[in-house]
């Protein structure tokens, strides 16, 4: 990934020692739908917002192509976790930690990363999303460590759809140290309730 492709909370050069947390936006989004997070990151904690490699119409991106049943290629789920490890793996031996935070798509993306490298990461966020319902990623997973993980949903929105929304907390529940919370009416958005919490889960798992 090229550096246009990445938005931070602080210049990379003064980042050493802090710990990365990896920001994946959604389908048909960009960048900016995540940054506002870096708001409630801890002192501690450099924001990296990266833009999916999946190019849209009208300057929107995503990570792989898309249907509504939530079903994609496997594939391509992978081609486009890769290419995040790859920028993982350049970034983090100047951080003290690495931690992944995933809106919509993006939270199929961290979870996906869970499951290729499950030791790589110190805590996860998944707002709004989905797991990919795929078994083979889970092969050779067993004796993991259950990473602490945040959940974030609204259990009403139209764009998860119930049948995901199970998949996913059933997922969790078995693989995570699952913290869940619902926010009723909240859409399919980041709310300003769920970005505090966010910003309280980051800094107790962040903690010096």
């Amino acid at each position: 990934m090229e550096p246009e492709d990445l938005v931070t909370s602080r210049p990379l050069a003064e980042a050493a020692g802090t710990d990365l947390v990896l920001m994946l936006h959604g389908y048909g989004s960009d960048t900016g739908a995540v940054t506002p997070l870096f708001d409630v990151l801890p002192l501690t904690a450099t924001g990296v917002a990266v833009r999916g490699p999946f190019e849209m119409d009208d300057d929107q991106y995503g990570w792989f192509l898309l249907d509504w049943g939530l079903r994609p290629d496997l594939s391509r789920v992978i081609e486009a976790a890769s290419s995040v490890l790859a920028l993982q793996d350049r970034l983090a031996p100047s951080f003290r930690s690495v931690s992944v935070l995933g809106h919509s798509q993006g939270m199929a993306m961290a979870t996906t990363l869970l499951r290729l490298r499950p030791h790589a990461y110190r805590c996860a966020v998944g707002l709004s999303g989905f797991v990919v319902e795929q078994p083979l990623l889970d092969l050779g997973n067993d004796g993991a460590p259950r990473i602490p993980f945040f959940w974030g949903r609204d259990p009403g929105e139209f764009v998860i759809n119930p049948d995901a929304q199970e998949s996913a907390g059933a997922w969790l529940e078995e693989h995570t140290a699952l913290t869940a919370r619902t926010y009723p009416g909240m859409g399919h958005g980041i709310g300003v309730d769920e970005i505090r919490d966010v910003g309280t889960f980051l800094r107790h798992y962040l903690a010096a």
